[in-house]
């Protein structure tokens, strides 16, 4: 076997990762490749033409040199690719903006606001803004769930323990020191996971069928809250913990409480402790990582196309 260069940038064919840092550097050196990657995916396709509002037609452009904006070959009208974006009216370099959505999509566990200040060489507080607003981008609906692998649901809760207190198993309804969440998967496939003001079933049940197609089979423990998941038109499988049994053959919440164990780690580990307030948007962040885990480049592609939060004015790109 001959022996690697070891000079080269290049991934090696065992590597997980589909997407490393190198690259990254190689596709966006500066705030010119990021304008221009913006560009191509948001205005034009080749690069070169665009629809100019001002004309009413496709248009050939080219990029003004001093300003962040492409102009129109015939009437000189601007379009600001950064206009209707999370990069919009930010002092903030775009290549930091670029890079910053990067290191949110290629950790697993997540990243927090103070090493995001370390890893680009901002302020803590630009650092905590930039994660806020990469935020807004996690959030997806998607569509039903349902398929031939079953569906998990489970229930967990988030949060610190008074001191001196350590119970086993599900707290008391209304602890001020834990957070409810609830969470659906699809076995190999799609995950959702949200707050919720309590476990009980008037809380819990519309989210169920708002989310989970009828007859699909659900896997549950043997929480009392389950137990109408039959009559409501589901096949209803349940695996019990109480009895020291964690699979029966097909019957587990495996997946579900994995996922727990990993939002759970992250959140102790990189972040430490999360309020009651902000715990939705991390769990979108953790849920939106998990749903697209499979390719780290696409993730981090999905997430730049994503970008732009608002519609775009002519006032703005004028």
């Amino acid at each position: 076997m001959s022996a690697r260069d070891r000079k080269s940038l290049e991934r090696v064919a065992s590597s997980e990762s589909k997407y490393n840092r190198a690259e990254f550097y190689r596709d966006f050196p500066d705030d010119g490749a990021c304008l221009d990657w913006l560009w191509r995916h948001l205005y034009s396709a080749d690069g070169i033409t665009g629809d100019c509002p001002k004309c009413q037609q496709a248009r050939k452009f080219h990029r003004i040199q001093k300003r962040p904006s492409y102009s129109c070959d015939v009437c000189g009208h601007h379009i600001h690719p950064t206009a209707g974006t999370i990069f919009h009216k930010s002092s903030t370099s775009l290549r930091m903006w670029f890079e910053a959505i990067y290191l949110m999509s290629a950790t697993r566990s997540g990243i927090s606001a103070k090493q995001l200040e370390r890893e680009i060489g901002v302020s803590y507080k630009t650092a905590w803004r930039m994660m806020r607003e990469i935020r807004k981008l996690l959030s997806e609906d998607g569509g039903p769930f349902g398929g031939s692998g079953g569906v998990e649901i489970d229930e967990t809760y988030v949060g610190g323990h008074k001191r001196g207190r350590r119970k086993r198993g599900r707290p008391a309804t209304g602890d001020p020191y834990l957070t409810p969440v609830f969470g659906m998967v699809e076995r190999k496939g799609r995950l959702v996971a949200v707050t919720v003001p309590n476990v009980q079933r008037a809380t819990v049940y519309p989210l169920i069928e708002k989310r989970v197609l009828p007859k699909t089979t659900v896997y549950t423990d043997e929480f009392s809250l389950y137990e109408p998941l039959t009559s409501k038109g589901y096949h209803h499988r349940r695996i019990q913990h109480k009895e020291a049994v964690y699979v029966a053959g097909d019957v587990h919440t495996n997946t579900v409480e994995g996922f727990w164990s990993l939002l759970k780690r992250g959140i102790s580990g990189v972040y430490h402790s999360v309020s009651a307030k902000h715990l939705q948007s991390y769990l979108d962040e953790y849920s939106w990582r998990y749903n697209h885990r499979a390719d780290d480049q696409a993730m981090f592609k999905t997430l730049l196309k994503n970008v732009r939060v608002e519609a775009v004015s002519e006032s703005v790109s004028g």
